[in-house]
């Protein structure tokens, strides 16, 4: 489908992680109602080769070491700068979480302890709901992406009960742009005016991926038991 030419200002969950250091102060938790339901945690999500779940306060530092390198950060906005700023991004998670707005897994390859990357969806009143991902360059083109997501998505479509996911990335971004294509998005519009970042403005392209694309994917995926 060809892209729509669209002009726009966003903050873009692909490319944008909605969390700044101190954010989670701000927060009062002892005014968080009961939850249930994803709310109240994610499950575990297993396949071949990968776990999605619950980022832990133990994947800081692992997400630290992988998510502010120069291949990797160049994409998105200035991470979290030290492993205890990633920790109270953690923290943050889990909080915007039980409030409804907000859930992050951490993909886990097998035979490792500590996520290697992440792939978020954020909640708002006013807009669709927006999923974006990262993953640590030592696990770029191993497949693990395309099989975290798929287990995200059907848990956003089938659990979360939503109908359809918009994301956005870079035009220069052609990594990304392939993964969004693989797990089934279908490219709608471009924005000329998407991203700020280290000074400039980029472009970018505006993805979506909707319940009934995945009803037509062979599902493989079940809640772990943990």
């Amino acid at each position: 489908m060809a892209a729509e030419l669209r002009s726009r200002v966003a903050d873009p969950t692909m490319e944008t992680m909605p969390y700044q250091f101190g954010m989670e102060d701000a927060i009062d938790t002892a005014t968080l109602e009961p939850t249930s339901g994803w709310r109240a945690g994610l499950p575990a999500l297993a396949g071949a080769g990968v776990t999605v779940r619950e980022l832990r306060a133990s994947d800081a530092s692992s997400l630290y070491a992988l998510l502010t390198t120069e291949e990797v950060a160049r994409f998105i906005s200035p991470p979290p700068k030290t492993v205890q700023a990633f920790e109270q991004f953690i923290m943050w998670s889990h909080i915007r979480r039980a409030q409804g707005h907000y859930v992050c897994f951490g993909i886990v390859p097998d035979g490792e302890d500590a996520a290697v990357g992440i792939i978020q969806i954020q909640l708002t009143a006013d807009e669709p709901p927006e999923w974006g991902f990262v993953m640590g360059s030592p696990f770029w083109g191993t497949g693990l992406f395309v099989e975290a997501a798929t287990a995200v998505l059907d848990f956003a479509f089938r659990h979360m009960g939503l109908e359809q996911l918009a994301a956005r990335a870079g035009v220069d971004n052609g990594r990304g742009n392939g993964a969004l294509r693989k797990v089934g998005a279908v490219r709608k519009e471009f924005i000329a005016n998407g991203f700020v970042g280290n000074g400039c403005v980029r472009a970018q392209y505006y993805w979506t991926v909707t319940r009934a694309d995945r009803s037509q994917r062979k599902i493989t995926w079940d809640l772990a038991t943990h």
